[in-house]
């Protein structure tokens, strides 16, 4: 049965306000939640002990949890309670980072520690309440506009990930929160932020990109809050940064994992006040800017390693979005080739090329660690070096070619392939790995740069 509180705080549902189940064994918490919820605007369906949520939330309607974690034995419920499609917000005052990481990972969008004030779980809560409102409003609209054409924004691709992407972008573009975007190197993040930037309430105004991964860390700072003049040896010149050019907009911080702790902390000063300072400048100026970032990185190990900073992490980590893989989107390889296929042979003044069946089944069968990126090479030199309409497997890297050689299962033998290769293959997804900044991934497997372009020459000439 219910909290005995219950009776205190139970509310009739309104439709056009989120639902919330309360899950904490502490009565004083409890009326600390229930202030914030009706301040964020939502209405409180019950309040219940731990040992009684999951079992109410699968007979009730609810639509997001407050949860507490007093220690691990109650990731359990964090986890009933998302597999109910309740969106979990978990709270504690264990203080732990390791069970912050883990209750996220369970399934928990957010992590606040106790003891809170019931407007700081508010303004916690107010961005969770609004995605709510907006994937009920919206829901036909959404798969509507996803299902009517075979692309989405820029995208190419129907497989049902995509689509599940597409919805989740329709929904999420209009709010004012962060967005935190997550996926393998090369499967369209930035497309992603535009795409987002685009349908959002701010799309008449600027998108600003920048790649922390690919500016040294020493103008990571002017480049993104600028600098005035004198500031350091060479500002010449006062200088506006990512934050000031994208007024009014959206700031866009791919590979945001590669930030140092240093600049995390000025960043997290800017969503907390919305204040930022240029570099030598003691005036704080104002900020107006969406934030959306992506990391092809766990976010929850760069947490837990001390890489990345907890709070930075929670202020960021509101509306999160993961980007599918290439080998996880089915067919939808192959019209990213034929795409791709008709505009660099536009390019190259080809006439109309195509893929042969060999090709096609290929393809399919690759596991793509680079992605699109790496599709997109691969057709690109295709077309380049290929000779008549058709793209056949001679045409493609040894990598590829070599996905033809299967080996009968009752074998029970493995493919053997070249050691050459191999080291190849490893050396590449590195690269590829840190958009292709060899120097980095030339640290990351411990051999000098000139290794790498070294290598490089000699695979040229292996593969002929």
């Amino acid at each position: 049965m219910p909290h005995p509180l219950t009776s205190d705080f139970t509310r009739r549902a309104d439709a056009r306000r989120p639902v919330v189940l309360l899950v904490d064994a502490d009565a004083a918490a409890l009326r600390v939640a229930t202030a914030a919820v009706a301040n964020a605007g939502g209405e409180i369906l019950a309040a219940l002990a731990p040992d009684e949520a999951a079992d109410f939330a699968r007979s009730r309607q609810a639509d997001i949890a407050i949860v507490d974690v007093p220690d691990r034995a109650a990731l359990t419920i964090v986890e009933a309670l998302g597999a109910c499609g309740l969106t979990v917000v978990a709270t504690s005052g264990a203080g732990s980072v390791a069970l912050a990481v883990e209750a996220m990972r369970r399934g928990a969008v957010d992590f606040v520690l106790k003891p809170y004030s019931p407007e700081t779980l508010a303004r916690r809560l107010a961005p969770r309440f609004e995605e709510r409102r907006l994937h009920a409003a919206e829901p036909v609209e959404a798969e509507s506009a996803s299902a009517e054409s075979q692309d989405f924004a820029n995208f190419v691709g129907r497989s049902a990930p995509m689509q599940a992407l597409y919805g989740e972008i329709a929904r999420i573009a209009p709010s004012r929160a962060p967005v935190f975007i997550t996926g393998e190197s090369g499967s369209g993040k930035e497309l992603c932020a535009e795409a987002i930037h685009a349908r959002s309430g701010r799309a008449q105004k600027p998108l600003v990109a920048l790649n922390c991964g690919a500016i040294p860390r020493e103008l990571m700072e002017s480049e993104i809050f600028g600098h005035v003049r004198g500031a350091f040896t060479g500002a010449t010149d006062d200088r506006v940064g990512a934050v000031e050019a994208a007024a009014g907009g959206t700031l866009f911080l791919d590979e945001i994992g590669e930030m140092e702790l240093s600049l995390q902390s000025k960043l997290l000063r800017v969503l907390q006040t919305g204040e930022f300072r240029r570099v030598g400048d003691p005036r704080p100026r104002r900020a107006d800017v969406r934030i959306v970032c992506a990391t092809h990185r766990d976010p929850f190990a760069e947490v837990a390693a001390g890489r990345f900073r907890q709070d930075l992490f929670y202020r960021l980590h509101v509306l999160p979005i993961r980007l599918p893989a290439l080998r996880e989107r089915g067919d939808d390889v192959i019209a990213l080739a034929n795409a791709f296929l008709d505009g660099f042979a536009r390019e190259e003044g080809r006439s109309t090329l195509r893929l042969s069946p060999a090709v096609a089944d290929l393809f399919r069968r690759y596991e793509w660690p680079g992605n699109v990126r790496e599709l997109q090479n691969v057709i690109r030199r295709a077309v380049v070096l290929g000779e008549g309409d058709e793209i056949t497997p001679e045409m493609l890297p040894p990598e590829l070619r070599l996905t033809r050689a299967a080996v009968p299962e009752s074998s029970g033998s493995e493919i053997i392939e070249p050691f050459w290769l191999q080291e190849r293959r490893i050396i590449e997804r590195a690269v590829a790995a840190f958009d292709g900044n060899t120097a980095r991934a030339a640290a990351a497997l411990e051999i000098s740069p000139s290794t790498i372009y070294r290598k490089r020459e000699r695979w040229a000439e292996l593969a002929g």
